[in-house]
């Protein structure tokens, strides 16, 4: 599942300091050079899944900042009209691991929160300019091995 190539789903590991004046998370390995932009996403609630949306060019880089979220996955074998029953890969990231998740281009995604008020920053390594030519979406229950 982990790897360090990158065209494959990588976790990058952080860590945290701490001592009487606080704590800092950090994840040192984590190579920003990439990085465009990046965004908050705040689901409504736990029941919400966000989802299904793809990036045929783009690649994305995922940290929990509170709470805990699931996130599937699924590598897009057609641009157009995709299988229906493509494996889905299911990982869970949480605030507390210190982890950033790499999904380059090619992936999928859906994700929903497993706590209330969990928040999660995502990095992109295209400007918002790109982002309207490079995004694909399907329904929810599209691809059919989602449980």
């Amino acid at each position: 599942m982990l790897s360090n190539k990158m065209d494959k789903i990588q976790t990058i590991q952080g860590g945290v300091a701490q001592d009487q004046r606080g704590q800092i998370r950090f994840v040192n390995d984590f190579d920003m050079s990439l990085v465009k932009r990046f965004y908050i996403i705040k689901n409504a609630d736990v029941e919400l899944v966000r989802g299904w949306r793809a990036h045929r060019i783009e690649q994305r880089w995922f940290y929990v900042l509170a709470g805990a979220f699931e996130v599937d996955l699924i590598q897009i074998d057609n641009w157009e009209k995709p299988a229906t029953d493509l494996d889905v890969q299911k990982i869970k990231i949480d605030a507390s691991e210190m982890q950033v998740l790499h999904v380059p281009q090619g992936y999928g995604t859906a994700f929903r929160a497993l706590q209330p008020d969990s928040e999660l920053l995502v990095f992109a390594d295209h400007g918002i300019e790109h982002a309207a030519h490079d995004d694909y979406t399907w329904p929810l229950e599209y691809f059919v091995k989602r449980s």
